[in-house]
C-alpha cells in the first residue's frame, strides 16, 4: 500500500469507527481464513462487519476521534468488530462463534459510547437478550399495570350492574 492508499484507508476507517455506536477488538490468534470469512458472514447478518488492519494503521485512525485512548491494547494480531445497530447482536455473534471455534477470536476490549468494556463486562453484554426481546419485555410490563386497572374497572362497573338489578328487583317485588 503506498502513502495515498494508506492515507485513504485511514480515512474510511475513522469514518466507520465514528459511525458505529460499538467497536470490539479481538484477538485472532488461531484462526484459519475460512473460520474469519465464517465469522465475518455471522456478523454480518447481527448488523456488524469484521476488519483485520494493522495496528499501526487502527492507532491512526482512532487518534483521529474522540473516542478514549487504546492504543496500548492495539498489539498483536487485532481484528476489529464495527457494530453499527443492536451493540448487544455483534458481542453475541463473536462469543457463539468463540464457543464453536476453541475460544477464538479472544475479545482485547470493546468501546461503547465513549466507554472502554474489558472483555468480561463484553462476555455480559452477550448474555443479554436480544434488543426485541427486551422491548417486548418492557411493552409487557409497562402494560401490566393498565390491564389491571382495567380488570379492577370493570368487575367494579359489573359489581354496580349487579347492585342495580338487586335494586329493580327489590323495587318490582315492592310496588308490584
Amino acid at each position: 500500500m503506498n502513502r495515498t492508499e494508506k492515507a485513504s484507508f485511514v480515512e474510511d476507517l475513522r469514518e466507520r469507527i465514528n459511525r458505529a455506536p460499538v467497536v470490539y477488538l479481538t484477538d485472532f490468534t488461531g484462526l484459519s481464513v475460512k473460520s474469519i470469512t465464517k465469522l465475518r458472514r455471522s456478523l454480518r447478518v447481527s448488523g456488524a462487519e469484521y476488519l483485520v488492519v494493522k495496528n499501526r494503521l487502527a492507532r491512526l485512525a482512532f487518534s483521529q476521534t474522540k473516542l478514549p485512548n487504546i492504543f496500548e491494547d492495539l498489539n498483536g494480531p487485532t481484528g476489529m468488530v464495527l457494530g453499527y445497530g443492536d451493540v448487544v447482536a455483534p458481542a453475541k455473534a463473536l462469543k457463539d462463534f468463540a464457543k464453536e471455534h476453541d475460544k477464538k477470536p479472544a475479545f482485547k476490549l470493546g468501546i461503547l459510547e465513549n466507554e472502554v468494556l474489558r472483555p468480561e463486562q463484553i462476555d455480559r453484554l452477550a448474555k443479554l437478550p436480544p434488543r426485541e426481546q427486551l422491548l417486548a419485555e418492557l411493552a409487557g410490563a409497562m402494560s401490566a399495570p393498565t390491564a389491571m386497572l382495567a380488570m379492577a374497572l370493570e368487575a367494579k362497573l359489573q359489581e354496580m350492574a349487579g347492585l342495580i338489578d338487586a335494586l329493580r328487583e327489590k323495587r318490582q317485588g315492592e310496588g308490584g
